[in-house]
């Protein structure tokens, strides 16, 4: 059985060392959202052959099911994808690989023909975005998203802050907010745990390498958001949040933020829709470069 231990922020170092050299766009892949999402999924992780495992408790008809991500590394595949298959079957459960992309899919049916069953999981597919789009705003397709920024402009006189850590309590008021103003009944759950991993997030910005910013009108903060690198080309936004009395204050932080980018990040990974109608409408607003597809890959017996 395989040796693996729970994520934490010591972890950082050697399991971004596997990450940030790699071509996975996945958000899933963020160190970040590792990290401040483990309480949630007991994310743990070892590293065995060359390859970065990751394997997390999700939870399926009434019971815990313990998956996987897609190895990172290169080397056999073959191989390493057998280990999981032993050490799934050995804590009683079926190889299960979720956030498959259809690169991933072509290596599982290289070296496993046939032997898998892909279910595509739209509400996880994520949403990726050239930076010099979300930066320019060019073109008729965003005359929108530009008509939206000038009225906002032109109504408020604001001023863009790096998020630092002196921020984040005023941050976290302004999220705190956010989290009253959208609570219902059926999202309480999932915004507890959204919440929950937004204050480990922010109460750990510098140990999680985060970058951010905020809009800031009349002295409040009004919109942050926060992410942090995937790889050395795709930056991950984990976090945005804008109090939406401000109405525009959404796109300003947007481009605001991107644009402060270091140059080397081409993409912008803004994740998932979850299924929510209205965020859906909003991330297909931006037209993505990439709507990336994420299936989970399931082993036949």
């Amino acid at each position: 059985m395989l040796s693996f231990k729970p994520i934490s922020i010591a972890d950082k170092d050697a399991i971004t060392a596997c990450t940030y050299p790699g071509r996975f766009l996945n958000c899933d892949f963020a160190f970040a959202n590792m990290c401040s999402w483990r309480f949630l999924h007991d994310s743990e992780f070892a590293i065995v052959d060359g390859f970065l495992l990751i394997r997390f408790r999700i939870e399926e008809k009434g019971r815990k099911h313990q998956v996987y991500m897609f190895p990172v590394g290169n080397g056999d595949f073959r191989h390493i994808i057998t280990v999981l298959e032993d050490d799934a079957r050995a804590n009683g459960h079926p190889l299960w690989i979720l956030g498959v992309t259809p690169d991933e899919k072509k290596i599982l049916d290289q070296v496993f023909p046939s032997e898998f069953i892909y279910l595509p999981e739209r509400d996880y597919y994520d949403y990726i975005y050239l930076r010099s789009d979300l930066q320019q705003l060019k073109g008729k397709k965003y005359q929108a998203k530009r008509n939206h920024i000038n009225r906002f402009e032109n109504k408020y006189r604001y001023a863009y802050l790096p998020l630092m850590p002196d921020l984040v309590p005023k941050c976290m008021e302004l999220a705190c907010k956010w989290y009253r103003d959208n609570r219902t009944e059926e999202a309480a759950e999932d915004l507890k745990d959204e919440h929950r991993s937004m204050v480990f997030a922010l109460n750990h910005f510098r140990e999680l390498d985060l970058r951010g910013g905020a809009l800031c009108v009349d002295g409040e903060i009004i919109a942050f958001t926060c992410g942090s690198a995937i790889n050395h080309y795709t930056f991950g936004v984990h976090m945005e949040k804008a109090d939406i009395r401000y109405d525009g204050a959404f796109s300003v932080i947007n481009r605001e933020f991107v644009s402060r980018l270091p140059e080397q990040f081409l993409y912008i990974n803004r994740e998932e829709d979850l299924g929510i109608p209205g965020l859906r409408h909003a991330k297909l607003s931006y037209h993505p470069v990439i709507l990336l597809e994420k299936n989970t890959a399931i082993k036949r017996r």
